[in-house]
């Protein structure tokens, strides 16, 4: 193996593992999305039927319900 073949494959073994690097970036920032949303909805699911309840009350009350 000759000095150009060590650094041709230097080279491609740096442009993987930048190339891996980077798909690693974009992983991580989709994982951290997905649980965000995650924790959104769960919020929603625990206190969203309080909002609408809240919601409601009041639209009833404008109405001269209440």
């Amino acid at each position: 193996m000759n000095e150009d073949d060590r650094l041709q494959q230097n080279i491609q073994r740096s442009t993987a593992h930048h190339a891996l690097k980077q798909v690693r970036g974009i992983v991580d920032k989709e994982n951290a999305d997905d649980a965000f949303k995650a924790r959104a909805l769960g919020w929603l699911l625990r206190y969203g039927w309080l909002v609408i309840l809240i919601l409601a009350l009041l639209f009833a009350r404008y109405l001269g319900v209440i």
